[in-house]
C-alpha cells in the first residue's frame, strides 16, 4: 500500500457475479498447516489508529491488523477472489435481499457465539447515527437486517446492492455483549486466527495464535507488527534482520535489498491509483479547460520511467485499474502536450499562468513528495506555479474530510478493496465526503448503475461514467501505484495488489 496488467481479471469478474453464489471453498489459508513455531515480524508505515473494525477504513494498517483478530463474513484472497469466512455461502434472494449462511461453531475468545443475531447487531451498530461509525457509508443502502435462524441472515437493501459481498470482505465482527461493556478501540476480543497480546502505541502490536480458532492453526505462533514510518528505516530494519516483511520500498533501494543474500525485493501493480486531486469548488480549478490543461502539461511517461523505474504505466484517463469491475479499456490517456496546455489556459483567460496551492501528505505514498516536486516542475513550464506545502498525513486528512478545506491541488492515491467501480468512483460523487467535484451527469450514471444487478447494464453505465470523468478531469490522471516490498528469503510472500498485509498470506519456505 510486476504482474497485475493481465492476470486474474477473470477471477475477479467471476467473484463479482450477481447470480446465485454457493461456495464450498475454505478460506485461503485452509491448505497446508505448518506447526506454529515461528515469529513473523512485519513493518508498517504507521501505527494503527484503532482496533475497532467499525471505526476505520484504512486497509494497509488498521484493517490489516484487525483482520488477524476478528472474522469477516467473506474474505478477499491474494488473487482477488472472494472466499468464505464466517459465511459459507451467499446468494441473491431478490433484487433487494442478500442471504448469508453462517459457519457453525465460531466463538469469540469470551465464549460468545458468532451467530446471525451477532451479525445483525454489528451491522445495526454501524448504521446507528449515535455510533458515528467511520464505515457507516458502506451500509447507506441497507434498509434492514433480518435473522432467519441462528445460521441464516438476510440483508435487505433499498435498491439493488451488487457489490455488498465484496464490501463485507472489509467488515469484521465484534462480540456484541463484550463490545457493549468495553471500548473496542484499544482492546480486542476476537474470533480470528490470532489474539491481541500487547499494543505499545507507536511501536509495536504483538499477536499470538488463537488456540480456539475455528480454522487451521496459523503458520506462525507470534506476529509482531512494528511501526516504522521512514521508508529508509524499514529497509535498514529488513537488511539488519530486525523485521521479515516491509512494504513501500523506493525503487532506488531495490539494488541494496536484492544484493543482500538474505533478502528479496519486488513489486506488484496495485489497484491503487495515484493522481493529483483538484478542488473544483475553488477557482481556477472550477474551469474544465484549466483541469484539462494541467493533464496535458504533465509528462506521466517521464515520471514512470525516471522516478518509478517503469514498475507501472500511466493511467488511461481513469482512476480504475484493470482489476476493477467497470474498468473501461477503451479510454486513452491525455498525451503530453505543453502547447495544448498553454492553448487551453489562454482560452480560460490565464495566458500568463497562475499560482496555486498544492498539498502533499508526507511519509504515506510511495515517493509522493518527490513525484510532486517533479510534477510542479513540469507545470511551471506552462506557466502554472504550484506552492507545495508538505504536511503529516493526519493533518492532510483533517483538511480533506472534517475541515473540507482541501487545497486546489493535492497529491493523493485511492483504491477501494471491493474492486468494483461503484466503490472507487463514488469517492468523486457529489455528496460523498471525499468528493470535491459536483457533476450531475456523473452522479446520475452511478445512481443508475446501483439500481440493477444486470452486469451488462452496469458495465455500460460505468463506461459512460469513466468517459465523463475523463472529459471533465477532476484529477490529473497519473498511474497505478506500484506495491513494492522486501522480504526475507526464508519466507514465501509478495505484496498484494489490494493493500492487505496479512500473516495468513505468508508461509515459511
Amino acid at each position: 500500500m510486476v504482474s497485475w496488467c493481465s492476470r486474474g481479471w477473470e477471477v475477479v469478474l467471476a467473484a463479482l457475479s450477481m447470480v446465485l453464489i454457493t461456495l464450498t471453498l475454505e478460506p485461503l489459508w485452509l491448505g497446508a498447516q505448518p506447526r506454529p513455531a515461528q515469529t513473523l515480524r512485519i513493518a508498517l508505515a504507521s501505527d494503527v489508529n484503532t482496533l475497532d473494525p467499525h471505526m476505520t477504513a484504512t486497509v494497509g494498517t488498521d484493517l490489516s491488523v484487525i483482520s488477524h483478530i476478528y472474522t469477516s463474513l467473506v474474505i478477499r484472497a491474494p488473487d482477488l477472489s472472494l472466499r468464505p469466512a464466517a459465511a459459507t455461502s451467499w446468494r441473491v434472494v431478490s433484487d433487494h435481499v442478500w442471504r448469508f449462511t453462517l459457519r457453525d461453531g465460531i466463538t469469540f475468545e469470551n465464549g460468545e457465539r458468532l451467530t446471525a443475531q451477532a451479525v445483525k447487531w454489528n451491522i445495526d451498530r454501524v448504521r446507528a447515527p449515535e455510533t458515528r461509525a467511520r464505515i457507516r457509508p458502506w451500509f447507506d443502502l441497507v434498509d434492514e437486517v433480518r435473522v432467519i435462524d441462528t445460521r441464516t441472515v438476510d440483508i435487505v437493501t433499498r435498491t439493488p446492492y451488487p457489490a455488498l459481498p465484496d464490501q463485507l470482505s472489509m467488515f469484521f465482527l465484534l462480540p456484541p455483549e463484550w463490545a457493549l461493556k468495553t471500548s473496542p478501540a484499544a482492546q480486542a476480543m476476537g474470533s480470528g486466527p490470532y489474539r491481541l497480546r500487547e499494543w505499545v502505541r507507536d511501536d509495536r502490536i504483538v499477536l499470538e495464535a488463537n488456540p480456539a480458532y475455528w480454522g487451521p492453526k496459523p503458520a506462525f505462533q507470534t506476529v509482531i507488527f512494528r511501526a516504522i514510518p521512514e521508508a529508509s528505516s524499514r529497509v535498514a530494519a529488513l537488511l539488519a534482520g530486525d523485521v521479515d516483511v516491509i512494504t513501500g520500498v523506493a525503487p532506488t533501494d531495490f539494488g541494496r535489498i536484492s544484493a543482500n543474500p538474505a533478502t528479496a525485493v519486488g513489486a506488484t501493480v496495485s489497484i491503487r491509483s495515484a493522481f493529483v486531486k483538484f478542488n473544483t469548488l475553488r477557482k481556477p480549478l472550477d474551469d474544465v479547460r484549466v483541469r484539462q490543461a494541467l493533464n496535458y502539461a504533465v509528462d506521466k511517461d517521464a515520471l514512470v520511467r525516471n522516478l518509478l523505474g517503469n514498475l507501472t504505466s500511466k493511467s488511461n484517463c481513469q482512476v480504475l485499474t484493470p482489476a476493477y469491475f467497470g474498468y473501461n479499456p477503451d479510454l486513452r490517456p491525455y498525451p503530453y502536450d505543453p502547447a495544448k496546455a498553454r492553448e487551453l489556459l489562454q482560452a480560460a483567460g490565464l495566458a500568463g499562468g497562475f499560482e496555486v496551492d498544492y498539498d502533499v501528505p508526507t511519509g504515506v505514498y510511495l515517493l509522493g513528495e518527490v513525484l510532486s516536486q517533479a510534477i510542479a516542475g513540469q507545470l511551471e513550464r506552462v506557466g502554472v506555479r504550484p506552492r507545495i506545502t508538505e504536511m503529516p498525513f493526519s493533518v492532510y486528512m483533517n483538511k480533506y474530510l472534517p475541515q473540507r478545506n482541501l487545497a486546489p491541488m493535492s497529491y493523493l492515491t485511492q483504491a477501494w478493496p471491493t474492486i468494483d467501480a461503484d466503490g472507487l468512483l463514488s469517492l468523486f460523487e457529489e455528496g460523498n465526503q471525499y468528493a470535491y467535484w459536483n457533476d450531475t451527469t456523473f452522479k446520475n450514471l452511478l445512481a443508475s448503475a446501483r439500481s440493477t444487478h444486470d452486469r451488462s447494464r452496469r458495465l455500460s453505465l460505468y463506461k459512460q461514467a469513466t468517459e465523463r470523468m475523463c472529459e471533465q478531469a477532476p484529477v490529473i490522471f497519473l498511474f497505478p501505484q506500484p506495491a513494492t516490498y522486501g522480504v526475507r528469503r526464508t519466507l514465501d510472500w509478495k505484496a498484494r495488489p489490494d493493500d492487505w498485509v496479512r500473516a495468513m498470506d505468508v508461509q515459511p519456505r
